[in-house]
């Protein structure tokens, strides 16, 4: 029978794992149709002034979050931060769907074939995962100490 501090990591390492998979997926999805991403930003009602940076900057951070969950000494970094950023995406979603007179998606690849409520299902889903990964990466440490 595992002992519970085996069981919390195996469990992040699961959750390290989607995430990995999550940000890779995405910033690679944004990249391959970079001009649509573009484009989309531009329409943005509350980014589209900083769509030229934001282009670059969203990737860039995906794959510094994904490249985070690689090392242990990074992963509660890289959980914090992958938290913050899944609401962040959400409340923004939330206000375009809210305040905003035009709704552009984007994200690229199969999220994007995503209805809005999915994507915030899917994005709540994410947010709890990093939460879960947060309380159990302690819970091991202080089983560790």
């Amino acid at each position: 029978m595992a002992t519970p501090k085996i069981r919390y990591q195996i469990i992040v390492n699961i959750i390290s794992f989607l995430f990995m998979v999550l940000w890779i997926y995405a910033a690679t999805s944004k990249l391959l149709i970079y001009e649509e991403f573009q484009i989309q930003l531009s329409k943005s009602p509350f980014v589209s002034k900083y769509s030229p940076q934001l282009v670059w900057i969203i990737p860039l951070t995906e794959y510094i979050l994904a490249g985070l969950f690689l090392f242990s000494k990074n992963l509660i970094t890289a959980l914090y931060s992958s938290f913050s950023f899944m609401v962040l995406f959400t409340l923004y979603i939330v206000a375009i769907l809210n305040f905003g007179n035009s709704i552009p998606c984007s994200c690229g690849g199969i999220i994007a074939q995503l209805s809005w409520k999915e994507h915030i299902l899917f994005n709540v889903t994410f947010i709890l995962l990093a939460f879960i990964g947060i309380v159990f990466l302690k819970r091991k440490k202080r089983i560790q100490s």
